[in-house]
């Protein structure tokens, strides 16, 4: 019931926040991501002179087992990867801490992925994400998300 509720609120809260300037996609992983489950954003970029700013959402609890989470992470055009990274994010601070805003046991972390990024073309686009931690199904992960936020000139 309280998972409804938070996922509730989060969808009211991204209704009432929407901005023509920011696109927000959001998986729900429902605290198993399994290592062989991609997760997949897709989204149209119709002014690729514009700069984006790509910014990954994750949203844990507290039966996440490490401080931080590796994912491997790619840009896809025409079902060809333009762009791939292996990234490390800290979810913890040393003391055990979560990092990030939230109520309760769920915390949710932005985290920069890429920073003033400009696509090649108009398009269709997916950004692929893997995790890339110890175990094949990692546990506490309940959402990744995306952020596409124009860049002000």
């Amino acid at each position: 019931m309280l998972r409804i509720t938070v996922v509730l609120m989060f969808l009211l809260s991204l209704a009432s926040c929407t901005n023509a300037n920011e696109t927000t996609l959001v998986n729900d992983i429902d605290s198993k991501w399994d290592k062989k489950k991609i997760q997949s954003f897709d989204f149209n970029i119709n002014d690729f002179q514009n700069q984006k700013n790509l910014i990954f959402i994750i949203r844990n609890n507290n039966d996440y087992p490490y401080s931080n989470i590796r994912v491997i992470a790619s840009i896809e055009h025409n079902k060809k990867v333009i762009s791939k990274d292996t990234l490390n994010y800290v979810l913890a601070k040393p003391n055990g801490e979560w990092l990030g805003t939230g109520f309760g046991e769920t915390k949710e972390a932005l985290f920069q992925y890429k920073l003033n990024y400009r696509f090649p073309q108009n398009g269709k686009y997916s950004v692929k994400v893997t995790q890339a931690m110890r175990r094949n199904i990692l546990p506490g992960i309940e959402d990744l998300g995306i952020k596409i936020q124009n860049v002000k000139p």
